[in-house]
């Protein structure tokens, strides 16, 4: 069995695994195929522990009260959330899912560390069967202001839910403060004060931990004479641009790609009398492909690429390459390093480590990093130029301004940008949130 899958290569599963291994820890997740029964197994000397999901699960569970419920409602209702109350059966039935495979591998005294705002209702399973479990909970996303926070019908079971946890942790401080808001209106929970909750003689700590990424990982690649030719090559296939502006996002409503193509039009517009030749390029892995407003979302951003480089293009060049698909690391890596400006503009966003690994990828302290004050990466990236995403005016002058400053003001902000990645990076995020666990 153990020949038929693979190590996934990001930072975060390279910061567990030794935690894992050297505590005979084990991983309990769904495998990514439909009704497939899967008995336990090890990899990497880990125990797997699979969890089945039916394909009227991944439409109810997943794509239903998981992507159309939460995830608008915990993005600030970007689009509005529906509530069906049989999506909300199967959150229950698969949260239960999880809970008893979890407890069944639980050692006596041991620790579980839930991840995300599928399983909220995890911890109160596990603690309702395993008083004696340490549990924690670590929600990537935003956790919403409880005014709509509100509106979900469920919210209660959702609060009590994360409540039943020993810590539970967030991106930000804004999502925390917003979580103690809803625990004491909706949970009965009391405030002791310094992100200490109380509830039914039960102790629960709110941490701020904010993730981060492998900073050497892209910085080594980001120096390797490979990738140094690739990002040669790619400005030279766009036509030697004076300026790259590059944005990477997954096409999600919730990243603001229409929006940034606004200011990209508007930027052209100011600057089509110049000399100044400016090329974006956009970055849109395909998410959610079978979800109409998803596709819809595409039409938009496509029609709007046709548009500027309909009314901009020139022979040899285009002011904006579309690309919908993955790239690789190493591809990826590639056009960080061929970007003066990154663009980073979402409506509303947990962290985003796109803004943090395109500064670690800026291994001479040139570029600049124009972030949307909604993305959590805002709160300790300080130094970039912060942005309102939905004013179209003010991220058309940011952004002429981040391509027109001055050298040494560039180099300032990124070497302040390198030093909070690098100390923020995704090991001491794992090691602060399992601190806490005691772990």
């Amino acid at each position: 069995m153990g020949d038929q899958w693979e190590t996934s290569p990001g930072g975060l599963v390279r910061a567990l695994v030794p935690i894992l291994q050297a505590r005979d820890g084990a991983w309990v997740g769904w495998a990514g195929t439909e009704d497939e029964q899967l008995e336990p197994f090890t990899y990497g000397s880990i125990r797997q522990i699979p969890v089945t999901l039916s394909h009227d699960d991944i439409d109810r569970f997943y794509f239903g009260f998981c992507n159309a419920t939460l995830w608008p409602l915990y993005h600030d209702a970007v689009v509005a959330p529906e509530f069906h109350r049989h999506w909300w059966r199967a959150y229950e039935a698969v949260n239960g899912r999880y809970a008893d495979r979890v407890i069944n591998v639980l050692d006596t005294n041991g620790v579980a560390w839930i991840q995300d705002y599928q399983l909220q209702l995890v911890p109160r399973i596990i603690r309702q069967s395993r008083p004696d479990a340490t549990i924690g909970f670590y929600l990537h996303i935003p956790f919403p202001p409880i005014e709509l926070f509100a509106r979900l019908p469920w919210r209660k079971q959702i609060i009590e839910g994360l409540l039943a946890s020993d810590v539970v942790a967030f991106q930000t401080r804004r999502s925390a403060e917003n979580f103690i808001r809803s625990a004491r209106r909706f949970g009965d929970a009391a405030s002791l004060g310094r992100g200490v909750l109380s509830v039914h003689g039960h102790t629960v700590r709110v941490q701020r931990a904010p993730i981060g990424i492998d900073v050497d990982e892209f910085r080594d690649l980001a120096a390797s004479p490979d990738v140094q030719r690739a990002a040669r090559e790619l400005r030279t296939a766009m036509g030697n641009p004076d300026k790259v502006i590059l944005g990477v996002d997954r096409l999600d409503y919730t990243k603001g790609i229409d929006v940034r193509l606004e200011a990209i039009d508007a930027l052209l517009s100011r600057t089509a009398a110049t000399d100044a030749r400016y090329a974006f390029v956009q970055i849109a892995v395909p998410s959610r492909e079978a979800v109409p407003a998803y596709q819809l979302l595409r039409e938009t951003v496509e029609g709007a690429v046709g548009r500027i480089n309909g009314a901009y293009a020139m022979p040899g060049w285009s002011p904006v390459l579309y690309l919908y698909r993955s790239v690789s690391l190493r591809d990826l890596v590639a056009y960080y390093v061929a970007a003066d400006v990154m663009l980073v503009t979402p409506l509303r966003d947990g962290m985003n480590l796109v803004a943090k690994e395109y500064v670690a990828t800026r291994v001479h302290n040139t570029g600049a990093l124009v972030l949307s004050e909604f993305a959590g990466a805002a709160e300790q990236l300080k130094s970039a130029l912060i942005v309102n995403p939905h004013d179209v005016d003010a991220v058309a002058d940011t952004l002429l301004r981040a391509i027109e400053m001055p050298a040494d003001q560039i180099g300032r902000r990124m070497r302040a940008l390198t030093r909070t990645v690098r100390k923020w990076d995704v090991f001491r995020w794992a090691k602060t949130c399992l601190d806490a666990l005691g772990v």
